[in-house]
């Protein structure tokens, strides 16, 4: 079966650097499209940024563009978030996801996810 498993996260003060991790299994995993998205307390959650399955296009939100990088490794079927420049709003738990149709920034779109890891920045 399908899995997504996210690691990396924890705690940093506002200004440092988190690399997130997402292993997959179960998938063709140089075939697909993934994303990143992030859900803070009382909030919907988010789209963060995603990746076109051969990394030739990626998409981000306004809010983490230029400070977010997604990356792509099929070798080792794991997706990465470079996060630097982290703000207080940034504080959320994290969750990459498969596409299950073209890249998209639409959660939708989306049809398996990991259990997600905790992001939080002090000020």
């Amino acid at each position: 079966q399908v899995q997504l498993v996210e690691s990396g996260g924890g705690l940093v003060q506002a200004g440092g650097s988190l690399r997130l991790s997402c292993a997959a299994s179960g998938l063709a995993f140089s075939s697909v499209s993934m994303g990143w998205f992030r859900q803070a307390p009382g909030k919907e959650r988010e789209f963060v940024a995603c990746i076109m399955w051969s990394g030739g296009a990626i998409s981000y939100a306004d809010s983490v563009k230029g400070r977010f990088t997604i990356s792509k490794n099929n070798a080792k079927n794991t997706v990465y978030l470079q996060m630097n420049s982290l703000k207080p709003e940034d504080t959320a738990v994290y969750y990459c996801a498969r596409s299950g149709t073209y890249y998209s920034r639409d959660a939708n779109n989306y049809d398996y996810w990991g259990q997600g890891t905790q992001v939080t920045v002090s000020s």
